[in-house]
């Protein structure tokens, strides 16, 4: 059952990977095509912790509140992490009726208007990874589902199931590692939030300190660290950016730090100083300590909030009130009480991350020789979800800040005990196997490596990465690809990159290519086509010869209409682009390297798309002079038919270089191989035909017959699992002994009896049966 769920969340994951991004209004969210009307519609908003899902469930409340969304006569929104704290039993009326908001009267009559129209009612559940911990999501065994009462995850899991409220609209906010896709069963709709592009970093900076004396100053200062603007693609972390900017040119600084721990170790130490004396120092180091603490271990169970009573003093908790770190949080009222429970959470998921790696660092129980068991590169195993993924970055940049006068000012802990921790990093980060490390652990210890600012460990780790370096598949945002630049750039060895389906932006594309020691890349066509075009328009035509000769192809497998016509694209602009580029320096080549020298081509599109997507492709077949190997045969089975065939074989004169053509599985009958039939000796190279698995009767048997001796090169023929009879397998039988070349034919076929076979076989060794 778990390898089921499992399988099915890595499907879900390659299809979102094989969509085309595109940017999608508030108001489209809730368009949905196909799928019932009167089932419940479940949509997942997916985003990094910051990224802004929140802020959108908010807004889309208040466009509610002010007339939008107008299929919708009920919009309620959870903060699961409100509800999922108390283990208390809830039914659907507590839920929507009396925990948060409490119609002054006609509650009843409200609750049944509610069951008999649930079309018209918009359930969001905003921080999913609240409501679940590693255990199963338990599944709803109530009676009477919508009366009984159940605990929290039960009426949720009721929801999904369509137990509970069935026709209504779910909307679902989490984090893009969580096990979302283990406890939905179907989702209807799924928006990825990817943060702001470079330009909207620009804007929302300017907007930030607009009307401010120092607005042009703050943008550049900003800018000017590139590794500061690149965390800025997300919003939080924007935010706090900004924050610390206005800071530091209000006290008449003119730099930024340069990295995310010195930035919120000066975030923390600049909201204490100034307003301290000798007398509260002490004190606020201990509340501070206390509270890294209470940070930590609330992190571990997954939580960001606690009750009042929990916290370890009154003081703590007005000490970190004070200076924003906690805000104040109210659990929600439960009709069995009648009243609230108050308490408090962290203001932002960075800070408690912050605070987690500072209780690593302060805490005197944590020695030296456990502290790397916290750090989460050294294990080939899938990370656990985790929510302070954050603290290892941060840890890592603290152990090489105890001498920082910062760092001191908030800590008055042993500096022998917090260099006997940077030695055990030292000596632990010595010891790993980087080249084994695969590539999220790979990414995680460069961020590790490079908060430390240690140039002793930039050179370590950028002597020891492997050559091809692969991040197939792998989110590489912002932050990611400027310390992987900044490491590669260190080593004096040359790199293969593989970018595909790494939703790498246009920028930091420019960037890893642009690097002196980036032998080939591969990326998505897309994504290449797009970065070829800006430099053409920028006119900048060295970078555009150099991205173009390491940018590698070979091998392709189309699997979509978009790489179908992501293909077609980079055919089409392959004459003006060269074009300009001889213009521009007198380049005499006038093909892209990685359309010449592509040799292999898989074609995998399934019988919906497949006809029409190959007959887009065979436009551009010719363009390859290198191509040995073309694959149609996939498991979904493409179905070219007869008309794919002829399309074909109308353009077998062009593939010279062609050895190997798989066309197994493609529904080709007698009509589609006399087509082939007829052009086959046209293919001078051929050395592999395999037509398994078709509808080739003796009539497409006899014409193959016929050509076989004019096919020189061709040593293997794959005609099994046809509708070939006797009399076709004899024609073919005489015909193999005019072709001396022939090293084998495959013709098993369920029409031809057996002894037949094995006579021909007697006859000739080389056939197969």
């Amino acid at each position: 059952k778990n390898s089921v769920k499992a399988m099915e969340k890595e499907l879900v994951t390659c299809s979102l990977q094989g969509k085309e991004k595109t940017a999608l209004k508030r108001s489209q969210i809730f368009q949905i095509s196909g799928g019932k009307d009167l089932e419940t519609k479940v949509i997942v908003v997916l985003g990094k912790a910051g990224m802004g899902k929140s802020i959108l469930v908010q807004k889309i409340c208040q466009d509610w509140s002010n007339g939008e969304f107008s299929q919708f006569e009920f919009v309620f929104w959870f903060d699961c992490k409100q509800i999922s704290l108390p283990e208390k039993q809830y039914s659907l009326k507590d839920l929507l009726l009396e925990s948060f908001v409490k119609p002054r009267e006609g509650s009843k009559e409200i609750f049944e208007y509610i069951l008999q129209n649930p079309a018209k009612v918009l359930l969001v559940f905003d921080g999913f990874e609240g409501l679940h911990d590693h255990e199963n999501f338990p599944r709803c065994s109530a009676s009477q589902p919508e009366k009984d009462l159940c605990s929290m995850k039960e009426l949720l899991s009721g929801l999904i199931q369509k137990k509970i409220l069935n026709g209504c609209t779910l909307l679902l906010t989490a984090r893009p590692k969580d096990k979302v896709y283990q406890y939905v069963s179907k989702v209807d709709k799924t928006i990825e939030i990817v943060g702001f592009s470079p330009q909207q970093r620009e804007l929302y900076i300017t907007k930030y300190f607009e009307g401010l004396p120092y607005c042009d100053n703050a943008l550049k200062l900003i800018k000017e660290r590139e590794y500061l603007f690149s965390h800025c693609y997300s919003p939080v972390m924007c935010r706090f950016v900004c924050l610390l900017c206005e800071r530091v040119l209000e006290m008449g600084d003119k730099s930024l730090p340069s990295t995310i721990t010195t930035v919120f170790l000066k975030f923390v130490q600049q909201k204490i100083i100034p307003v301290q004396t000798d007398v509260t120092a002490m004190h606020n180091e201990e509340r501070l300590a206390t509270l890294a603490r209470v940070a930590w271990y609330l992190g571990e169970k997954h939580q960001s909030a606690v009750k009042s009573y929990l916290l370890p003093s009154k003081e703590v908790k007005e000490f970190a009130l004070k200076y924003g770190f906690f805000l104040p949080f109210a659990f929600p009222k439960h009709s069995d009480t009648g009243g609230e429970e108050f308490g408090s959470t962290f203001s932002d998921f960075v800070i408690q991350n912050f605070l987690g790696a500072l209780h690593l660092m302060l805490a005197e129980e944590i020695k030296d020789k456990s502290l790397t068991k916290y750090l989460s590169f050294p294990s080939k195993k899938k990370k656990p979800y985790n929510w302070l993924d954050l603290v290892p970055r941060f840890l890592a940049g603290l152990l090489f800040l105890q001498d920082d006068p910062y760092f001191c000012s908030l800590s008055n802990k042993d500096v022998k005990q917090s260099t006997k921790k940077q030695k055990t990093l030292l000596k632990y980060i010595r010891r790993l196997q980087i080249n084994e490390l695969c590539s999220e652990r790979l990414l995680e210890l460069l961020h590790c490596v490079y908060e430390t600012q240690s140039n002793y460990l930039l050179q370590h780790v950028a002597l020891r990465l492997k050559p091809d370096l692969s991040f197939l598949g792998i989110v590489l945002t912002p932050p990611d690809v400027h310390v992987l630049h900044s490491i590669l750039e260190r080593s004096r060895k040359e790199f293969s990159l593989d970018l595909r389906n790494s939703s790498i932006d246009m920028q930091g594309l420019k960037d890893l290519v642009g690097l002196k020691n980036m032998a080939s890349f591969r990326a998505s066509l897309s994504d290449t086509v797009r970065l070829w075009k800006s430099l053409e328009r920028t006119k900048d035509y060295e970078l555009l010869r150099a991205s173009t000769e390491k940018f590698v192809l070979d091998p392709f497998k189309a699997k979509t209409m978009k790489d179908v016509s992501d293909l077609s694209d980079l055919v089409d602009m392959q004459e003006k682009m060269i074009n300009c580029v001889q213009d521009a320096s007198g380049c005499s080549s006038c093909e892209i390297p990685a359309i010449k020298n592509l040799r292999k081509l898989e074609f995998a599109l399934g019988p919906v798309c497949g006809l029409q997507g190959f007959l887009k492709l065979v436009e551009i077949l010719a363009a390859f002079p290198s191509l040995q190997h073309l694959d149609l045969d996939a498991l979904s089975e493409n179905g070219i038919g007869d008309e794919g065939a002829k399309s074909l074989s109308e353009v077998f004169p062009t593939l010279t270089s062609l050895e190997t053509l798989n066309l197994s599985q493609n529904k080709i009958t007698d009509v589609g191989a006399e087509k082939l039939a007829t052009a086959l000796p046209s293919l001078s190279s051929l050395k592999t035909l395999s037509l398994y698995n078709n509808s080739i009767c003796d009539f497409g048997a006899e014409n193959l017959a016929k050509v076989l001796p004019a096919m020189a090169s061709l040593r293997v023929l794959d005609v099994q699992y046809n509708k070939i009879t006797s009399v076709g397998a004899q024609q073919l039988t005489d015909s193999l002994r005019k072709c001396p070349h022939m090293k084998n034919l495959v013709m098993w076929n369920p029409t031809i009896p057996y002894g037949v076979l094995e006579h021909l076989q007697q006859l000739d060794s080389r056939i197969s049966v």
